[in-house]
């Protein structure tokens, strides 16, 4: 049964609480359980419990009857018998608090008292029902070493003396029986309860592992897509800032990227949002960028100002999985965006190479700055997102200075298919 139907199963009880037994009720109910208030007894408990008590009289009733017209047994024992019969009847009503002690007084009552017979019967139903079985074996074990006593003594003149010690017998299996079968079903109730409850935490953990690893995603595309943007911005207004006496077409051109740029910016944002707030996946909006948008991305850096020289050795770009060719565009973004922060005038060298065995190679290479880089704000919080990108995509990235003390982003990325093949290097 799954955890829906466990969840249909248990809320069955909320609409008609008169009609199960207090007990289930206040196993099913936390709250009663942390308070430990008792459970009160419900509609059902007070038919349940008026029937017992009158099928427990009408039973002592028959064999006060039974003893009048024994001629046999004294007068003193007669009354002795019934007076234990009536207080019996009354105990009866505390079977559900005191199941045991119910049971267990019963056992030496109903040897000497027999008009306390039915309510014997009926403790030990009561304590198979609320107890667990080694209860039930102590106090059944206890009546079957007696009753060859009390059949002894007091023996049915109706029925043989072994007649009447199977029928006993039997009897008393019955009704235990009987009573472990309703312990049984009510057992199954709560576990259906625990498995429904379970159900609904790893279902609110489900989601919550999704709205955070959708944070997450969300934090990454938006760090990937800003920050070339922003570094954009910021280059093209340095310029402005240093060289105010620069040609009017220069100004123009780098007011137009800073323009440009910033919108693109501002739409890549409300994208970004725009996914949040609708709970939408990665690929609602606008298409994302694959490995055929590396030409439009490298033209768009080179229009910045930057030396890119990008070699890419992929015969078909778009045969390659969207997945696999939107990782490698990140992983080229973020390599052009460091190297426009810590290496600026220098050549990147851009390389995206297609191996049927090693998969897809995407390599950026910057040589070493001329003269002091300042530092820059969070650096190095980008690679670790190509790290992880890398690794979500199934390949790994390697990052660090190369020997000529420049700097080197080195990613593997499997296919996912049968590569489209390689082709001759073309420089651009």
């Amino acid at each position: 049964m799954t955890g829906d139907k466990a969840a249909q199963a248990v809320a069955v009880f909320t609409g008609r609480r008169w009609f199960f037994p207090s007990a289930l009720l206040h196993a099913l109910d936390p709250d009663t359980t942390r308070s430990g208030r008792r459970p009160r007894r419900t509609v059902r408990d007070w038919i349940v419990d008026f029937s017992c008590f009158l099928l427990a009289v009408l039973t002592g009733l028959a064999a006060a009857a039974t003893l009048a017209d024994a001629s046999s047994v004294p007068e003193p024992l007669v009354a002795v018998d019934q007076v234990l019969g009536v207080l019996s009847c009354a105990a009866i009503w505390l079977r559900r608090r005191r199941p045991l002690g119910l049971a267990a007084v019963m056992v030496p009552v109903s040897f000497v008292s027999e008009t306390s017979g039915g309510v014997a019967v009926i403790a030990l139903f009561t304590l198979a029902v609320h107890r667990p079985f080694r209860y039930v074996a102590w106090v059944g074990g206890a009546h079957l070493v007696i009753v060859p006593l009390y059949f002894w003594w007091r023996p049915d003149p109706e029925l043989p003396y072994l007649a009447a010690l199977v029928l006993f017998v039997v009897l008393f299996a019955a009704v235990v029986g009987w009573g472990m079968f309703v312990r049984s079903k009510r057992q199954l109730i709560l576990s259906l309860r625990d498995r429904a409850r379970r159900a609904e935490t790893e279902a609110r953990l489900r989601a919550e592992q999704a709205q955070r690893l959708a944070r997450e995603a969300i934090a990454r595309e938006m760090h990937d897509v800003l920050a070339h943007r922003l570094t954009l911005l910021s280059v093209h207004a340095g310029a402005l800032e240093f060289r105010p006496d620069a040609p009017r077409e220069e100004i123009a051109r780098a007011a137009g990227v800073i323009r440009e740029s910033a919108h693109e910016a501002l739409q890549d944002l409300r994208e970004i949002i725009g996914v949040l707030r609708a709970g939408e996946s990665d690929d609602a909006g606008r298409p994302q960028p694959t490995l055929t948008a590396l030409d439009t991305l490298v033209a768009e850096s080179r229009q910045a100002g930057m030396e890119v020289a990008l070699e890419q050795r992929v015969t078909d770009p778009a045969a390659v999985p969207a997945s696999v060719g939107r990782t490698a565009y990140r992983i080229v973004q973020e390599g052009l965006t460091n190297a426009r922060k810590h290496a600026p005038g220098t050549e990147v060298t851009v390389t995206v190479a297609d191996d049927p065995e090693e998969g897809l190679t995407v390599t950026v290479r910057n040589p070493p700055p001329e003269g002091r880089v300042p530092p820059v704000p969070g650096a190095g919080q980008g690679l670790i997102g190509l790290t992880e990108r890398a690794t979500l995509a199934g390949g790994t990235l390697d990052h660090g200075p190369t020997p000529d003390g420049g700097f080197e982003v080195r990613a593997r990325l499997p296919r996912g298919r049968a590569g489209a093949g390689t082709g001759a290097g073309e420089r651009r």
